[in-house]
């Protein structure tokens, strides 16, 4: 969920609204949530992975124990 948000809020601008009436900020908020959509569907149809993945410091220290 915060990956979504961070991604909203990243790629749209979406922590301020440009408008003052609800009606046209609810339009906004829909064409930003297709707007990303669009573009993980693209990084899966493509298969690029969205983000890097994180990988914890017991993996780092030996890559056997998470295989």
């Amino acid at each position: 969920m915060e990956g979504t948000i961070h991604q909203a809020v990243a790629v749209t601008g979406m922590r301020r609204a440009r408008y003052l009436d609800l009606h046209k900020t609810h339009l906004e908020h829909v064409f930003s949530a297709v707007a990303i959509n669009l573009i993980r569907l693209d990084a899966w149809w493509n298969g690029h992975p969205l983000d890097r993945t994180r990988v914890s410091h017991l993996a780092c220290l030996d890559p056997s124990l998470t295989a």
